[in-house]
Formats: structure tokens, sequence, C-alpha cells
């Protein structure tokens, strides 16, 4: 198969595993406490409104985004409530339980989509106000855009540094690093291999990491064409932005990926594969070995709906 022909599969580094999605489910593979694999199933089910919104260019990528935070949220309450917990004890669980925890899941799917809607605005407006404050210094629109660009620029890279200090997001960035190397073999033909994936780049051009990136770029150059003269105009114009900057922003990451083949064309998407350097870790053997049974199972589970498949955001 070329590669030109191949579905463009997405997936998500989870607590001790990885998730992957196709157009009709998503699937994903944890190691367990005992060293078993156990995986975990979420058909895609979106509303028609959903459905519609990721037709239109500049919508599309919102909506990609709520769908994305919503079932990955449910993924990832999964390997965090399992990794840990030995399965001779999964039937210790009471029924009541487990209608808890279903029931949790829906809430978390409902706090995954306003933390990354605060996440965003706390990234939008702490920069903003810190680039205000210097305009004693530098008092010009094209300064104070700048500088806030710079300020959020370092405020996320420094995040991201700190967070890769912490012995469960380390590992959550290496299986976001087998999570990239087993797209990276499939879409090159390469056979699905501990050994071949791992000889695969852990960097990809639809990395939702990229797309973090481009935020902030995208950012600067609109707001460059949008003046203000008082710090809450600054603010509310930051704010009623945010979704013109997602949107264009994923687009952007779209083209990148189109483009990453084309020699001249193929530095667009190096900010981001660099900041990737910092989203993703190296994964030894066995967790490469979560990310290609995941994959493996949601291709299995993919076949069964169509033979057809297709997804968004690595």
């Amino acid at each position: 198969m070329e590669k030109s022909s191949k579905p463009a599969y997405g997936g998500q580094a989870i607590v001790e595993g990885v998730m992957f999605g196709g157009k009709h489910t998503t699937v994903s593979m944890i190691r367990r406490k005992d060293g078993s694999l156990d995986s975990f199933e979420v058909e895609r089910q979106s509303p028609a409104w959903v459905t519609k919104a990721k037709k239109i260019p500049f919508v599309r990528g919102i909506a990609g985004i709520i769908e994305a935070s919503i079932n990955g949220s449910k993924h990832l309450n999964f390997s965090s409530d399992r990794y840990d917990v030995d399965p001779s004890e999964d039937d210790s669980i009471k029924p009541t339980e487990k209608s808890s925890k279903l029931n949790l899941i829906l809430g978390v799917a409902a706090v995954a989509v306003l933390s990354f809607l605060f996440s965003k605005l706390v990234f939008t407006l702490v920069p903003a106000f810190l680039a205000n404050l210097f305009t004693p210094i530098l008092p010009g629109h094209v300064a104070q855009n700048l500088l806030e660009g710079g300020f959020k620029l370092i405020l996320l890279l420094g995040y991201l540094y700190l967070l890769s200090f912490t012995p469960l997001i380390r590992r959550v960035f290496q299986y976001h690093g087998a999570e990239h190397k087993v797209i990276n073999a499939y879409e090159a033909g390469q056979p699905l291999t501990v050994q071949s994936v791992q000889a695969s780049s852990r960097l990809h051009y639809r990395c939702g990491s990229s797309f973090i990136l481009f935020t902030v770029i995208v950012g600067v150059g609109l707001y460059l064409f949008l003046p203000f003269d008082s710090l809450m105009e600054r603010i509310l114009q930051r704010i009623v932005l945010i979704p013109v900057v997602l949107g264009i922003s994923y687009e952007v990451l779209q083209l990148t990926n189109r483009f990453r083949d084309i020699p001249v064309l193929k530095w667009l998407g190096y900010p981001g594969l660099a900041l990737q350097l910092l989203t993703t870790k190296e994964p030894n053997d066995e967790q490469t070995e979560v990310a290609i049974a995941s994959f493996n199972e949601m291709l299995t589970r993919e076949q069964s709906y169509t033979s057809s498949a297709k997804a968004d955001i690595v």
C-alpha cells in the first residue's frame, strides 16, 4: 500500500499506555501491574453537529478538539484507574462502584473540555498581563505583541520542561514517543515489530503538541492586525479571538502535514517538531510493544465497522 493511500490515524498517550483512534472507534491498551495488557474501547458516536462542523474549514479544528478531549478523557480515566491495580482484584469491584465509575467518566469528559478551555485562557491572558507591565519601556503595538508572544512561548516551554521531570509524566511522554513511532512506521510501510518501530522517529508533523505551538505563532500574527487602546480591551480581544486562533492553527497544522515531503516547504513544520523534543521521550521496548498492540487492536476493531478509516490529530 502506498503511503499516500493510508488512512491518517491519530492517537494519544495515556497512563502506562497508548490510545489510537480510527473513523469509527478509539482503542487504548495499557500495561497492568502484573505486566499483562488490557484494552478499552470507546465507539465514536459524534453528535450530528460535530460531524457537520468537522467538514467546515476553520471550524472543524474546534469540533475535533472538543471530540478529542471527550474521548481522550475517557481513555485517560480508564488507564489511571486500572494501570496500578492487579487484574486479580478486578472482580472485587462491586456493581455500584462500576456504575459510579461510568458516571465519573462522563463527568471527566465534561471536565476535560472545561480544563482545556481554562488552560487556553490562562496561557492567553497571563502573557498579555505580563507584556502590559512593560508598556512604559516598549509601548509600540508591534513590540507589545512580540513581547506577549515571547512570554507565551516562555510560559509554554517552561511548563512542559518542568512537567518532564515528573516521573509519571515522563513515562507518559515516553508513550507519546511510542505512539508517534508506531504511526510513522505504519505510514512508511514498515512492519510493526518492536525493532522496526523503535527505528522510526518519535516526532510527527500531525502532533497535537505542534498544534499548541502554532496557536502561539498564529496568535502573534493575528494580533498584529488588531490594535487595542487599553488592557481591558486587549484582554477581551484575546478571549473573543480564542476560537479564531484555534481554527486557524488547526488548518496550519494540516497544511504542514501535507507539505512535509516537499523539500522547500517541509521546514514549516519544524517549529512543532522542535517542541515535540520536550513532549516526547524515547520509549523502551516494553512501552513500544504496548503501542503496537494498541494500534493493531484498533485496526482489528476498525475493520469490524468498515474497511476504510480516517482520523485527525496524532
